[in-house]
């Protein structure tokens, strides 16, 4: 009896698929930290800051990409300001990691901005470092770095 490829190719894939189909299911913790990190989104582009102070921790340190790096003082100052606002704020294809009381996450921000004054316009295109910290059972923001793309 002879088996041709192509006769292989569907069991092979099915296969494949089985085998990746677990990667897909978020744990509990992941479950939780991916919904902290879209209620940080929400808040960032509404400049809510006692939604964004309930998410960070005192510690935070809070790097953009042009190397200024803030407290969460001088953060949810500049998070809330009114001199701009977002017309739009992705965080695509975000990745969760938890590795203990610690959960990585990386994502591709992309944003535009609109300065009130003059209704100038800027987009930002970033890669985003988040490391998120479990306490008293809540997941909260220790730290975030960004990478210009």
């Amino acid at each position: 009896m002879q088996i041709a490829r192509r006769h292989l190719a569907l069991p092979a894939l099915a296969l494949g698929l089985f085998a990746v189909a677990p990667a897909f299911a978020l744990t509990a913790d992941e479950q939780a930290v991916a919904k902290n990190l879209e209620a940080f989104r929400a808040a960032q582009m509404v400049k809510d800051g006692k939604a964004l102070e309930a998410l960070i921790l005192p510690e935070l340190s809070y790097s953009h990409s042009s190397a200024l790096v803030q407290d969460k003082e001088a953060f949810l100052k500049g998070a809330t300001n009114p001199a701009t606002k977002f017309v739009s704020l992705e965080y695509q294809d975000p990745s969760i990691k938890v590795v203990g009381d610690a959960a990585i996450v990386r994502f591709h921000w992309v944003a535009e901005s609109q300065t009130i004054a003059d209704g100038k316009t800027s987009s930002t295109n970033l890669a985003i470092l988040m490391t998120w910290v479990k306490r008293g059972g809540q997941w909260k923001l220790l730290d975030r770095g960004s990478t210009k793309l």
